[in-house]
C-alpha cells in the first residue's frame, strides 16, 4: 500500500463491494453530494457513461460498483486528481470498466467524440468566480468555483456527448436552479426529474438532483424531498440505504 499511496494521502473505504478510494488530506475530498448523485443515476447494462469533472474518481467508481457491463469515462482537468483517480481505479481492479482522462470539459468532444454516450453525469463547481471566499488551495478553488468552465460549459459538454434520448444527471445548488433549467433547455436537454435535498425536515434545501433527457418532450416530475439527517444528527433511513444500495440499473 505504501507504493500506491503518496505523501498526505489515505485510503477510505466506500462500504460497497469492498471498494475504496484514495483521498488527500489537503485536497478537495468528495462529499455526500457525489454519493447522492451516483445513487440518482439510472443505467442499463451496456451503457456508455461519462462523468464530467470526476475529481478523484468517486462517481465513476460508485457507478461501476452498482452497475453491470457499463463502461465509464471520467474527465478531469487537474493532473494531480487524475493521477489519484487512476490509482483508485487500479486499487479496485476496475481498469476494464473505467478510464480516467486528463482533459477540459470545454473541449470534451475532441477527446470522446460526438453523440456516442447513453449517460452523462456531473457534480460541477457550484459557484461562479469571485462570488465568495476563495480557498488558498488551488485544487479546492477549482472544485468549488467555475475556474475551468461554468455551468453552461458542463451542460453543453453533456449535449455534445449524449446520443438522442440519452440522459444527463446533475447535482447542483437550488439557488442556481433557474440557470440550470435555462441552459438545459438551450441545449435540448429536457428536464425530466427534479429532487430537492434538505439537511433536516424543517430546513431549506441545499442541493438539487436533476435528470434531463436529450430531445425529450416537456414533462417534469418533482420527486419527494430527500432528508439527510434526523434531529439526532444521524443519517435518515433513506440515506443509510443509499450508502448501502447495491444497484443503480434500470429493470
Amino acid at each position: 500500500m505504501r507504493k500506491v499511496l503518496k505523501e498526505g494521502e489515505r485510503l477510505d473505504e466506500l462500504n460497497i463491494k469492498n471498494m475504496a478510494i484514495i483521498q488527500h488530506k489537503d485536497k478537495f475530498r468528495f462529499g455526500i453530494d457525489a454519493v447522492l448523485l451516483a445513487n440518482f443515476v439510472t443505467a442499463k447494462r451496456g451503457d456508455r457513461i461519462v462523468d464530467l469533472g470526476c475529481g478523484n474518481g468517486i462517481i465513476p467508481i460508485l457507478i461501476a460498483a452498482k452497475t453491470k457491463d457499463t463502461f465509464i469515462y471520467g474527465v478531469e482537468i487537474q493532473e494531480e486528481m487524475v493521477d489519484m483517480a487512476i490509482r483508485s481505479v487500479a486499487i479496485n481492479s476496475l481498469e476494464n470498466r473505467i478510464k480516467i482522462i486528463h482533459g477540459d470539459v470545454r473541449e470534451v468532444e475532441k477527446l470522446l467524440g460526438y453523440e456516442k454516450f447513453d449517460v452523462v453525469t456531473s457534480n460541477p463547481p457550484y459557484m461562479p468566480l469571485y462570488t465568495g471566499f476563495e480557498k488558498k488551495e488551488e485544487a479546492e478553488n477549482i472544485a468549488r468555483y467555475e475556474v475551468y468552465g461554468g455551468l453552461e460549459d458542463f451542460v453543453k459538454a453533456a449535449f455534445k456527448l449524449l446520443k438522442f434520448g440519452g440522459k444527463f444527471f446533475m447535482v447542483h445548488r437550488p439557488d442556481r436552479l433557474v440557470d440550470v433549467m435555462y441552459f438545459l433547455r438551450k441545449y435540448n436537454l429536457e428536464p425530466k426529474k427534479l429532487r430537492f435535498v434538505h439537511p433536516y425536515v424543517d430546513s431549506k434545501p441545499n442541493l438539487l438532483l436533476l435528470e434531463a433527457k436529450k430531445g425529450a418532450q416537456p414533462s417534469l416530475t418533482v420527486l419527494p424531498p430527500l432528508y439527510v439527517y434526523e434531529r439526532t444528527g444521524e443519517y435518515t433511513e433513506e440515506v443509510k440505504s443509499i450508502y448501502s444500495k447495491e444497484s443503480l440499473e434500470e429493470e
